[in-house]
């Protein structure tokens, strides 16, 4: 096994220290000067975001000595940095703040996350969330489950099928061109409900659980998915970006649907992005 149980414990402990340490001071205690935009309006950084991700990345590197880390405010800076997740034989992706937009608007709905990649693959994926103080973790091969403080574990499970009205689900179309920017919010009535917590660390554990059926995503930076994309694989449910081509840490677009199975996969695509409007509405 290329990364066990007990690291990825070793990670979320981790993550928990540097979200105590630097996160959940910050919360709702931010001055103005502490929020900052980057690539537009809805795209924020915060003080909390780099000081956690620094502290997280020293503590990696001290646990697992020439890991490479590719930390979403570090590539940030260095964009090169994606380009090694690729060949190396040992990297951790890292999101510090997820839900940075509900962090500094002060809503409790945010996470901290981490994925373990080995040459490209997706070995481990830990999500904590700082209110609550329990993790989701998944081992490739092992499972996925909720680890609470006290050690004690509770498997995930995604749902059952069920026939497409009656699903329910998180859909993020903002980052979508068109013509899909059009299309798929005008088919979503083609399901029971649709949210968008702004935050794929609490949706992906919503879709691992069981708690909703599917999730849809336009924009695939690694940070924001590979540790979610593995709970939801370990949790039995069946992803595949768009085209149907499996899903890999390296991609960053060509959209992402995670279903209970691959029937429902189909049916969540076909209905949503498929080119034949008439047939989507009849399904």
């Amino acid at each position: 096994m290329p990364f066990s149980a007990d690291q990825a414990l070793a990670v979320a402990s981790i993550l928990r220290e540097a979200a105590e340490a630097e996160i959940m001071p910050r919360f709702r205690n931010l001055s103005e000067g502490q929020i900052r935009h980057k690539s537009s309006v809805r795209d924020l950084v915060t003080d909390a975001d780099e000081a956690a991700e620094k502290r997280i990345e020293s503590a990696l590197r001290a646990r697992f000595p020439g890991a490479v880390i590719v930390g979403e405010e570090a590539t940030e800076r260095d964009p090169s940095l994606l380009g090694r997740l690729g060949d190396a034989s040992l990297a951790f992706v890292v999101d510090p703040v997820d839900g940075t937009k509900n962090f500094a608007t002060g809503l409790p709905l945010f996470g901290t996350m981490a994925a373990v990649t080995v040459k490209g693959e997706v070995v481990a994926g830990i999500i904590y969330d700082p209110v609550d103080g329990d993790w989701a973790i998944a081992v490739r091969g092992e499972g996925a489950w909720i680890e609470r403080r006290d050690r004690t574990r509770s498997p995930l499970r995604v749902a059952d099928a069920i026939p497409l009205p009656e699903m329910e689900g998180c859909i993020s179309w903002y980052h979508l061109k068109e013509p899909l920017r059009s299309r798929v919010p005008s088919r979503m009535p083609c399901v029971a409900s649709v949210a968008s917590y702004r935050c794929a660390a609490h949706e992906y554990r919503l879709v691992a659980s069981g708690h909703c059926h599917f999730t849809f995503y336009a924009k695939l930076m690694p940070w924001d998915h590979a540790a979610g994309w593995l709970l939801h694989q370990e949790a039995g449910g069946y992803s595949a970006r768009f085209d149907g081509s499996a899903y890999r840490p390296t991609h960053v677009d060509g959209g992402l649907i995670c279903a209970p199975d691959e029937e429902s996969w189909n049916l969540l695509r076909d209905a949503l992005v498929g080119e034949d409007r008439g047939a989507a509405q009849t399904m």
